[in-house]
């Protein structure tokens, strides 16, 4: 893993590009059922179960730690952060949620689905807020630091693990997944994601 801040703060904002993506699906998705429609329910649960395997294993502990340094080298860029590792905590257990009660759905067990897409929405909010708040404040934060001289991080290095959907290779269990991804971008609705698979993969390295 790399120790220069701008080149992590870099590869977090490509993590957020990727994320958002997702999330858009799963909003595009869980909103069919207050239109009398049925969500693909083993979508939303193939991404889920990515959000729990890089995002919240991966990327925020990266975030974390790019988070401790700036606390150590400049404490007075860290006012009104203490809550960040909370909240990720907080976003996992919630991403972790969702995906056991969409497995629970797959498995065919009798479970409110309405009350599963109201929780599901309100993750992709909170979620939205949480990265447009780190991309507008943490990260500038970071890269001021850095600016000011101090250009590689010297915490703990975080275990790195490639991303199973954007990274070089596709994990087999997220094959599904990225065709998803690829027909969305080619949809009407969805020129605004146009070449998102492709451009999220080729960020990544």
């Amino acid at each position: 893993m790399t120790d220069d801040v701008a080149k992590i703060v870099a590869e977090l904002r490509q993590d957020h590009h990727n994320m958002r993506l997702l999330l858009d699906l799963i909003e595009r998705e869980a909103t069919l059922i207050y239109d009398g429609g049925s969500p693909d329910y083993d979508l939303l649960f193939d991404i889920m179960h990515y959000m729990t395997v890089y995002p919240d294993a991966v990327h925020h502990p990266k975030e974390d730690r790019i988070y401790s340094e700036l606390r150590v080298v400049r404490p007075d860029l860290t006012a009104g952060f203490q809550r960040i590792s909370m909240d990720h905590r907080d976003i996992a257990e919630a991403g972790r949620n969702i995906r056991d009660n969409l497995s629970s759905i797959a498995a065919g067990n009798v479970i409110d689905r309405k009350a599963v897409v109201a929780e599901t929405l309100r993750y992709v909010n909170n979620l939205r807020s949480h990265m447009q708040w780190e991309e507008l404040d943490l990260f500038r934060r970071c890269l001021a630091m850095a600016n000011e001289g101090h250009k590689f991080l010297t915490s703990e290095e975080a275990q790195e693990r490639g991303d199973p959907l954007f990274g070089e290779k596709v994990a087999k269990s997220f094959d599904n997944l990225y065709r998803q991804i690829k027909r969305a971008s080619r949809s009407p609705q969805g020129t605004a994601e146009e070449g998102a698979a492709d451009e999220g993969r080729s960020g990544n390295h």
